[in-house]
């Protein structure tokens, strides 16, 4: 059976899995305290995890269990195959960072994760979404350049591991019509991707 996988807000509990995701992403991964900080500070950041239930001993079995996992009460932590975080500050909704597990890539949860974090900001009043990127990673930027995201301009030496430039793009604005278009892809992801949305609309916890 396809797995159904939990979009939820990030907790303090998740960090050892984030870093480590973090850790096989990134040549500059954040601290456990940068994600300490940015879930605590509600105001403007939003962290988003998606986690793959657990199905190891200690779950219930049989539709009692799956129920309870897909209503997010079972206790048993389940595994983070995925992250991101999105800034909200005067109607900009910055993607300030977005990673899925290597044994998990390629199979659209990174789109699951962009789209939960423009739906999520547009829900807390984004007008328009930007993000930086490196030059070279032409993945990445497809991906973006799916959801309307276009160059607006070019950050030399941004990234300090190798002095790379990074790509700002932008897509604006998040109106109705973007809306309209937005929830047409997310459809379509859907019929790849099973997931419980437990973030884009929910409240903070």
């Amino acid at each position: 059976m396809t797995p159904a996988y939990i979009l939820r807000h990030m907790r303090l509990e998740d960090i050892p899995q984030v870093v480590s995701i973090d850790e096989l992403s990134f040549p500059n991964p954040w601290s456990p305290r940068t994600y300490q900080f940015e879930i605590a500070n509600r105001d403007t950041s939003q962290m988003v995890v998606l986690e793959l239930p657990s199905s190891s001993a200690g779950r219930p079995d049989g539709l009692r269990g799956i129920v309870q996992r897909l209503m997010g009460n079972a206790q048993t932590p389940g595994t983070i195959v995925g992250y991101g975080g999105c800034w909200l500050i005067a109607g900009e909704a910055h993607i300030s960072t977005i990673a899925v597990h290597p044994r998990h890539r390629g199979q659209g949860l990174g789109e699951v994760l962009l789209t939960s974090m423009l739906q999520r900001g547009i829900h807390l009043g984004g007008e328009y979404s930007v993000l930086e990127v490196r030059a070279s990673n032409l993945t990445a930027q497809a991906l973006y350049e799916k959801y309307e995201y276009r160059v607006v301009g070019r950050r030399r030496g941004y990234y300090h591991d190798n002095g790379e430039d990074a790509l700002l793009m932008e897509v604006r604005p998040l109106d109705r019509a973007y809306q309209e278009r937005l929830r047409a892809h997310i459809e379509r992801l859907k019929e790849r991707v099973l997931f419980i949305d437990h973030f884009t609309r929910q409240d903070k916890t």
